[in-house]
């Protein structure tokens, strides 16, 4: 009995570290880390292209299954050429009186290339290069982690006397089955920040 204990165990670890890995290699927003600090960081961010929904409900619980649902059926097929299109990392949440779910669109493909998605509230928007601030934390997220880290992220940020503006949006970098090393991240465009 204690022998198959072992080997689920072992097995367990060893597909969560293949999981893992296969996140690791998930194409990311790329950015490149501007100045550090004790509990957080500023970061510059490359432009991009991103599939976004708008959501008329409040919050993390409320908003990410029905947001997800809609961003990963198009990118698994829902479009007029049931095209399948490559997962890419953080997923992106924006969250206020309503929210935004947005996928990053991989880098191969420009507006013109994207195949139509079915369901006609997916939106393509283009993002500039931004300075951002970031605070990461670990684990699953919910709505009171968000809102903690996010208080944080704005009491450091007035600590430093650096500005930013209002709208804070949460980063989650793993899949619902990834148990172990979780990644989330609530960020902050700067404003006027001179580098």
């Amino acid at each position: 009995m204690k022998l198959v204990i072992i080997s689920i165990f072992v097995l367990i670890v060893a597909v969560q570290m293949y999981i893992a890995r296969s996140t690791q290699q998930t194409e990311q927003h790329a950015y490149k880390v501007i100045k550090k600090f004790d509990k957080f960081e500023i970061r510059k961010y490359e432009a991009a292209l991103f599939s976004s929904v708008r959501l008329n409900k409040k919050g993390y619980k409320e908003s990410s299954s029905e947001g997800f649902g809609i961003l990963a059926g198009y990118i698994f097929g829902a479009n007029d050429s049931n095209e399948k299109i490559a997962m890419t990392s953080p997923v992106i949440m924006e969250l206020g009186d309503t929210s935004k779910m947005m996928f990053m669109v991989p880098k191969k493909y420009s507006v013109k290339d994207l195949p139509h998605p079915e369901n006609s509230k997916i939106v393509f928007e283009k993002q500039e290069e931004k300075i951002m601030a970031a605070i990461r934390f670990d684990g699953w997220a919910d709505d009171e982690k968000i809102e903690k880290y996010k208080s944080i992220l704005k009491d450091e940020l007035v600590k430093e006397k650096l500005n930013f503006s209002s709208k804070f949006t949460f980063l989650g970098y793993n899949p619902p089955y990834e148990v172990m090393n979780r990644r989330n991240e609530i960020v902050v465009e700067l404003l006027n920040y001179k580098l």
